[in-house]
Protein backbone atom coordinates (compact mmCIF):
# COMPACT_ATOMS: atom_id res chain seq x y z
CA UNK A 1 0.00 0.00 0.00
CA UNK A 2 1.18 3.33 -0.65
CA UNK A 3 0.46 6.26 1.15
CA UNK A 4 0.91 10.20 0.41
CA UNK A 5 3.01 11.84 3.22
CA UNK A 6 4.23 15.51 3.49
CA UNK A 7 7.09 17.10 5.53
CA UNK A 8 5.72 19.70 7.25
CA UNK A 9 9.62 20.61 8.04
CA UNK A 10 12.08 19.50 5.62
CA UNK A 11 14.04 17.76 8.71
CA UNK A 12 11.17 15.36 9.63
CA UNK A 13 11.69 12.01 9.82
CA UNK A 14 9.21 9.56 7.78
CA UNK A 15 7.99 6.61 9.74
CA UNK A 16 9.85 3.67 9.56
CA UNK A 17 9.94 -0.33 10.13
CA UNK A 18 13.06 -1.06 12.46
CA UNK A 19 13.46 -4.59 11.54
CA UNK A 20 11.12 -4.17 8.08
CA UNK A 21 7.57 -4.98 6.96
CA UNK A 22 7.91 -8.57 7.31
CA UNK A 23 8.83 -8.32 10.33
CA UNK A 24 7.56 -5.38 12.20
CA UNK A 25 3.48 -4.23 12.88
CA UNK A 26 4.38 -0.82 13.56
CA UNK A 27 6.29 2.06 12.21
CA UNK A 28 8.57 4.18 14.65
CA UNK A 29 7.24 7.85 15.03
CA UNK A 30 10.17 9.96 15.55
CA UNK A 31 10.06 13.52 17.50
CA UNK A 32 11.01 16.43 15.33
CA UNK A 33 11.69 18.84 18.24
CA UNK A 34 13.48 18.37 21.64
CA UNK A 35 10.75 17.86 24.43
CA UNK A 36 10.44 18.12 28.45
CA UNK A 37 7.75 15.89 29.62
CA UNK A 38 7.01 16.77 33.10
CA UNK A 39 5.87 14.17 35.33
CA UNK A 40 1.87 13.91 35.40
CA UNK A 41 1.77 16.38 32.07
CA UNK A 42 0.22 15.53 28.89
CA UNK A 43 1.70 17.33 25.85
CA UNK A 44 1.58 16.67 21.91
CA UNK A 45 5.05 15.94 20.49
CA UNK A 46 5.20 17.59 16.74
CA UNK A 47 6.21 14.71 14.11
CA UNK A 48 6.66 17.69 11.21
CA UNK A 49 3.86 15.22 8.96
CA UNK A 50 0.83 15.11 7.78
CA UNK A 51 -0.70 12.18 6.13
CA UNK A 52 -2.93 11.44 3.22
CA UNK A 53 -4.99 7.64 4.41
CA UNK A 54 -7.50 6.63 1.67
CA UNK A 55 -10.91 5.84 2.42
CA UNK A 56 -11.47 3.17 4.84
CA UNK A 57 -8.17 2.86 6.53
CA UNK A 58 -7.01 4.60 9.59
CA UNK A 59 -3.35 5.28 11.46
CA UNK A 60 -3.51 4.41 15.21
CA UNK A 61 -0.63 5.29 16.97
CA UNK A 62 0.58 3.14 20.15
CA UNK A 63 3.07 3.42 22.58
CA UNK A 64 6.33 2.32 22.12
CA UNK A 65 6.60 -0.75 24.47
CA UNK A 66 10.43 0.52 26.10
CA UNK A 67 8.92 3.66 26.69
CA UNK A 68 6.66 2.51 28.79
CA UNK A 69 8.67 -0.31 30.93
CA UNK A 70 12.22 1.80 30.91
CA UNK A 71 10.44 5.44 31.65
CA UNK A 72 6.67 4.81 32.61
CA UNK A 73 5.75 7.27 28.99
CA UNK A 74 2.52 6.28 27.43
CA UNK A 75 -0.11 7.49 24.43
CA UNK A 76 -2.86 7.75 27.52
CA UNK A 77 -5.59 7.81 24.25
CA UNK A 78 -4.02 4.86 22.94
CA UNK A 79 -4.52 3.64 20.71
CA UNK A 80 -5.08 7.54 18.90
CA UNK A 81 -6.55 7.36 16.33
CA UNK A 82 -5.76 9.33 12.86
CA UNK A 83 -8.94 9.69 10.50
CA UNK A 84 -8.81 9.38 6.82
CA UNK A 85 -9.88 12.87 6.31
CA UNK A 86 -7.40 14.32 8.51
CA UNK A 87 -4.54 16.14 6.89
CA UNK A 88 -3.08 18.33 9.82
CA UNK A 89 0.09 17.13 11.63
CA UNK A 90 0.83 13.95 13.30
CA UNK A 91 1.27 14.81 16.68
CA UNK A 92 1.73 12.13 19.61
CA UNK A 93 0.21 12.84 23.03
CA UNK A 94 2.46 11.49 25.78
CA UNK A 95 2.00 11.02 29.26
CA UNK A 96 5.20 11.04 31.33
CA UNK A 97 3.39 8.99 34.65
CA UNK A 98 7.06 8.31 36.05
CA UNK A 99 8.60 10.92 38.97
CA UNK A 100 11.15 12.63 37.14
CA UNK A 101 11.44 14.89 34.13
CA UNK A 102 11.97 12.66 30.68
CA UNK A 103 13.70 14.41 28.08
CA UNK A 104 12.64 13.84 24.15
CA UNK A 105 15.66 14.90 21.75
CA UNK A 106 14.47 15.25 18.13
CA UNK A 107 14.75 12.01 16.34
CA UNK A 108 13.83 9.74 19.02
CA UNK A 109 11.34 7.18 18.66
CA UNK A 110 8.23 7.97 20.51
CA UNK A 111 5.51 6.01 19.49
CA UNK A 112 4.39 3.32 16.96
CA UNK A 113 1.62 3.74 13.74
CA UNK A 114 -0.31 1.01 12.28
CA UNK A 115 -1.85 1.74 9.34
CA UNK A 116 -5.40 -0.73 9.78
CA UNK A 117 -8.30 -1.16 7.43
CA UNK A 118 -12.01 -0.21 9.00
CA UNK A 119 -15.75 -0.90 7.92
CA UNK A 120 -18.31 1.56 7.84
CA UNK A 121 -21.43 0.56 10.00
CA UNK A 122 -24.87 1.19 9.74
CA UNK A 123 -27.47 0.86 13.32
CA UNK A 124 -29.93 -1.51 12.86
CA UNK A 125 -32.61 -0.84 15.97
CA UNK A 126 -33.23 -4.36 17.65
CA UNK A 127 -34.11 -7.10 19.65
CA UNK A 128 -30.85 -8.55 20.45
CA UNK A 129 -30.57 -12.74 20.41
CA UNK A 130 -29.51 -14.02 23.61
CA UNK A 131 -26.16 -15.59 24.43
CA UNK A 132 -24.25 -17.48 27.15
CA UNK A 133 -22.29 -14.52 28.20
CA UNK A 134 -25.41 -11.78 29.03
CA UNK A 135 -25.45 -8.91 30.13
CA UNK A 136 -22.33 -10.45 32.28
CA UNK A 137 -19.91 -7.36 32.77
CA UNK A 138 -16.61 -6.85 34.19
CA UNK A 139 -15.12 -9.92 35.94
CA UNK A 140 -18.40 -12.19 35.27
CA UNK A 141 -15.59 -14.24 33.74
CA UNK A 142 -14.51 -15.35 36.89
CA UNK A 143 -10.73 -15.75 37.95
Amino acid sequence: MTIKIKRLRPDAFLPAYAHGPDADAGLDLQAAEDVILKPGVAFAVPTGLAIELPPGYEAQVRPRSGLALKHAITVPNSPGTIDPSYRGEIRVILLNLGRDDYQIRRGDRIAQMIVARYEAVEWEEAELNDSARGAGGFGSSGR
